[in-house]
């Protein structure tokens, strides 16, 4: 054990490095932390079932469209009617042709409030088919037990 010479003062540690990495530490887990929430909307009240499960792998190019149960469809955040949506739909295809990519390629995840009528969710699927969109997936909360 050292002991104090008279008129010394204490040392002091340097906290600026163990700041400046804890907030590389907030900022690293900022950019890896998922972004899924961001892709749904509170309006929406899923249907629940007992037999859905998350995909095994990230789909390529997803395109989320909302639809809620008055028929409004919500797409890259705006609101618009089931027939106004292929207009959206069509500009999505051509930005996915200029990245060299396919509108058959992506897949567009329909998130269907549980009291949407059914023939809304089959004429939003046809809307996106005449924009050449062949890949579909409709969201369900899983029912626990």
């Amino acid at each position: 054990m050292r002991f104090r010479k008279r008129g010394e003062e204490p040392a002091q540690g340097d906290l600026t490095p163990m700041i400046d990495m804890t907030f590389q530490l907030i900022a690293f887990f900022m950019v890896l932390i998922n972004f899924t929430e961001a892709d749904q909307n509170e309006r929406i009240k899923l249907p629940t079932s007992e037999i859905v499960k998350p995909p095994d792998t990230p789909l390529e190019d997803p395109i989320f469209i909302h639809l809620t149960k008055e028929g409004v469809v919500i797409l890259g955040g705006e609101e618009t009617t089931i027939e106004r949506a292929k207009a959206s739909l069509i500009l999505e295809a051509n930005i996915l042709k200029r990245k060299n990519s396919s509108p058959s390629n992506a897949t567009v995840i329909i998130r269907g409030d549980a009291n949407a009528a059914a023939g809304d969710v089959q004429k939003l699927v046809q809307v996106c088919q005449e924009a050449e969109f062949e890949n579909f997936a409709l969201r369900a909360e899983e029912k626990y037990h």
